[in-house]
Formats: C-alpha cells, structure tokens, sequence
C-alpha cells in the first residue's frame, strides 16, 4: 500500500495559489493560468494549548484569532488577548493566543475540540447546550435608512479582492450608517469572514453605528456572531434560515435577506429600517 501524500505538498500559506489549467470555451481548447483561493488548516492556540481547528484562507489571521476569540465566548473583551503569533508550519498554520488567565481557566472548564469545515459552524460540539449558545438581547436600538443598505450593497463587491481574483470566497463588510463601507474581510468560510470582520472593527474600536452585510445565507451562527459582537442589523445577500429569524428577533437584531440594490426582506424588527423615500445625507 502506498504512503499517503505528505500535507507539505498540500498546504499553503498564501491566500491564493495559481494552476495551470485547460479551459474549454467555444469549440476551442486552451492552456490558461487560473488563480484559486487556498483553504488552509488554521490551529487556534490559547496559553499553549490547542483549542480548534479550522479550514480557512491565510489571510487576516489575527482578525480571524481576534473575532473568533470574542464570538465564540472565549473572551469578553479585546484587552483579554495579550497577543497573537501566527506560525507557519507544514502542516498549516498555528495562531498562538496568549489571554487572560481568568479566561483561560473558564476556557478549560468549557473545552471543546471543533474541526471546522468551511460550511459547517456546530462541527465539534459535546452536548446541545454548547452547540446551541443564544445571544444577549442587543442593548442599542438603532434605525438605518434603506439607502445605506443600498450603498453598501453597491460599494461591497469593488473591495472584494479575492473574490474577484478567483470567484470562490465569502465576504463580510462593516458599513457606516451613511452607507460607507468601512472594512471588509474575505474567507472560503462565510462564519471565517464574519470573524475575520468581528477581529478588524474590534480593533479599531468602532464607536460608529453600523450594520454588517454578508455575501453568503444568514444561518442561525452568523446571527449569533453578530449579535455577540453587538452589531444591530445583519444583511445576507441570501436566505435566512428559520432558527436564524428567531434567536434574531429575540435579542433585538434586524436581519435583513435576499439583499440586492433595489430590494431586500426584512425577517426581523423592521421597525430598525427606515424605508421612507426620504435620502439620508451622502
């Protein structure tokens, strides 16, 4: 029996990678370079002990540490993480997190091993209480005009990077209440991206209002990663699912779907969304 082939000859660290490839268009044959979007196994690393798993583009990593970190419930606040080394290795990549010891000792109390894949956000879980974690009901009450939903669903795409190099990853945008795309993160994971984006506004610390888009369905995780990261509208280019309406509509979060330029469903407390004719100020 043959030796497996070794995972350094799989594994990459960079975000995209270019094949040569044969194209059939027309008739016609053709030998073209095609670039890809890399999925790569990320480790998630706290005060040395490995925590998680997961499949997603090398890209943004202490975003993607950061975010995870606070959306998943690890820890409460940025200021928990001392710091991030990213680590490369043959096999993938390693995050090095060292945190609070406070948080630390509840993260052993609560362990878990997730093998994360890029459509899968429950892999891993022990028991349904763990799988199943509802967020707090949103404390800020915040009214956006539907033009700023249309602004940001028109801006989002011209900072999607990857996506136009190779067609296959998600994004996750941060918008202003004006309609301002502030920050946006790429993953083949849509729950990657939108922790990649949780990690970059909890960085900047953000004190504008905003609401996030998201280029892929709005699945009951996604909700509660945004409502976690205290976020009041999330809108998904797709559909929602039905547990997603309702953790939503319990913790105060407008979740806006089918999302194009000049159209949208909103599932979830459309009193947050101002559909007047009225423009907001540009």
């Amino acid at each position: 029996m043959e030796d497996a082939l070794s995972s350094d000859v799989l594994v990459s660290d960079a975000p995209l990678s270019t094949f040569e490839v044969i194209r059939w268009r027309d008739d016609v044959q053709q030998s073209i370079q095609d670039q890809l979007a890399e999925e790569t196994p990320i480790a998630l690393i706290y005060n040395g002990i490995s925590h998680a798993v997961m499949l997603a583009t090398p890209q943004d990593l202490e975003d993607f540490a950061l975010g995870f970190s606070l959306s998943e419930g690890i820890l409460r606040n940025k200021s928990e993480l001392y710091s991030i080394e990213v680590r490369a290795q043959a096999k993938g990549i390693e995050l090095h997190c060292e945190i609070a010891s406070e948080r630390f000792v509840q993260l052993k109390e609560h362990r878990r091993t997730l093998v994360g894949r890029t459509g899968c956000g429950l892999c891993g879980s022990e028991s349904l209480e763990q799988a199943m974690r509802y967020p707090r009901k949103l404390e800020a009450q915040v009214v956006f005009h539907r033009s700023a939903i249309q602004r940001g669903l028109q801006a989002m795409p011209l900072q999607q990077k990857l996506q136009q190099q190779t067609g296959a990853t998600h994004a996750c945008a941060w918008v202003l209440a004006d309609g301002t795309v502030d920050v946006v993160r790429e993953d083949v994971g849509r729950h990657n991206a939108l922790d990649k984006l949780i990690g970059a506004i909890a960085k900047k610390n953000q004190k504008q209002a905003g609401f996030i888009i998201t280029s892929s369905r709005a699945s009951y995780e996604m909700v509660q990663k945004t409502a976690s990261a205290g976020v009041n509208m999330l809108v998904a280019i797709s559909a929602p699912t039905g547990l997603a309406i309702r953790v939503a509509e319990r913790c105060g979060l407008t979740l806006v779907g089918f999302a194009r330029e000049n159209s949208y469903v909103v599932y979830s407390h459309p009193e947050h969304v101002d559909s007047t004719t009225k423009d907001i100020q540009k």
